[in-house]
């Protein structure tokens, strides 16, 4: 089986590569939905999403560089960071994770649709926006698309207990398969990794970790 590494590395020397997936629809019951459907309604994220407004512009000016290349305008560039620093923290996800997924299901192609129909930079399952979503949802409308993406991979995470591995594979639509999450997982050590003072660190952030570990990918 190949490492995380290995694959990370794959994606960086082909940068238009993704590996687009679908998630698996499955009735949810009623109070899965009820809180699906919260989550995805408008409601501020974190108030402190940044330990201070330096803490800000560093993150987003180091982002901005290693975006710059699949994403060459500055103004389009910096408000796709803010609505996924936004919607990940929003979820409670690692804004950086959440950039690693990005660059591996459509390698940040706003407009991408998978063969299984997923749209936008998340490839998103259309049939979510009638599952707990409002009829009419744009899933090519960067804030709709990041929404929707960061709660789904948050359900699947807190589904699966923490285990990073599995909730990406279920993202994916590639359950027990390995390659998808060690390619994330992997871009997020080796591409997205941040060492700066970020925000105050989701929850669960070092629990991701962990769990990865324990499943010994």
């Amino acid at each position: 089986m190949l490492k995380g590494t290995g694959l990370a590395l794959i994606g960086i020397a082909f940068p238009g590569l993704a590996l687009a997936g679908a998630q698996i629809y499955e009735p949810l019951a009623v109070e899965v939905r009820a809180g699906l459907q919260a989550s995805i309604a408008d409601k501020p994220a974190p108030r402190h999403a940044f330990a201070d407004s330096e803490s800000a512009v560093d993150w987003l000016a180091e982002m901005s560089h290693r975006l710059e290349a699949r994403m060459p305008n500055f103004q389009s560039r910096v408000e796709f960071l803010r609505t996924v620093h936004f919607e990940a923290n929003r979820a409670g996800l690692d804004p950086q994770l959440v950039l690693a997924v990005i660059q591996i299901e459509s390698n940040f192609r706003k407009y991408a649709v998978s063969r299984s129909g997923a749209r936008g930079y998340m490839q998103v399952m259309p049939f979510w926006v009638g599952l707990v979503g409002r009829q009419g949802d744009n899933l090519f409308s960067l804030r709709n698309n990041l929404r929707y993406g960061c709660v789904i991979l948050k359900y699947y995470l807190d589904r699966e207990k923490g285990n990073l591995f599995r909730a990406l594979s279920r993202y994916n639509g590639s359950l027990g398969k390995p390659e998808y999450p060690n390619m994330v997982i992997g871009a997020w050590r080796s591409v997205w990794r941040y060492q700066g003072k970020l925000a105050l660190a989701p929850g669960d952030c070092s629990g991701l970790t962990r769990s990865h570990s324990r499943a010994g990918a």
